[in-house]
């Protein structure tokens, strides 16, 4: 059971960095410029051009980088082609910036609890991203039972995540 956890995680890892990374390097110009629809902001503050741009050259990068490891030392994870190096990590932020819009229309300010689209909402885009573009090696890599450890485990690790980076500062709100 560890085996199939650590390869689930290992498939997806590249989805997991770009929302931690957008905002470690965001900040700047909003994607919605300002812009308001039914009276209420497009995305936000929040979701900004550099940190997506951050967020996907981040998990592009972690990608490329966990190739390597996995060709130096015959691993046997899964290989991550180049479009599943974009997929993942532009997925995760798509993800993101779908759920941050549809926060706006339920009137839910930016850093309020959503519990579990929160958590998933990255996931659920990379996934979406890398089955429609790439479906061989998601169907190749990510079975049935990946993805029930994926959907378990995710909230999990990203409630963690988070809580570390309320501790240190680096997060205004431990969700």
């Amino acid at each position: 059971m560890l085996a199939q956890v650590v390869f689930a995680v290992w498939a997806v890892l590249p989805a997991y960095l770009p929302n931690s990374s957008a905002a470690l390097f965001g900040g700047g110009k909003p994607i919605d410029a300002g812009k308001t629809w039914k009276g209420r902001r497009v995305l936000g503050d929040g979701k900004t051009w550099r940190g997506t741009f951050a967020g996907v050259l981040s998990g592009s990068l972690l990608g490329l980088v966990m190739n390597y490891v996995n060709s130096v030392f015959g691993l046997g994870f899964p290989i991550f082609s180049v479009s599943v190096l974009v997929l993942l990590p532009l997925g995760a932020m798509l993800g993101d910036l779908v759920a941050s819009f549809v926060k706006r229309r339920l009137g839910k300010e930016r850093g309020r609890a959503f519990p579990l689209v929160d958590q998933l909402d990255f996931l659920v885009g990379a996934l979406t991203l890398v089955y429609l573009f790439n479906y061989s090696w998601s169907v190749q890599n990510l079975g049935s039972t990946e993805l029930v450890i994926l959907f378990i485990l995710t909230p999990v690790v990203h409630l963690s995540v988070n809580v570390v980076g309320y501790v240190l500062g680096v997060k205004n709100e431990p969700w």
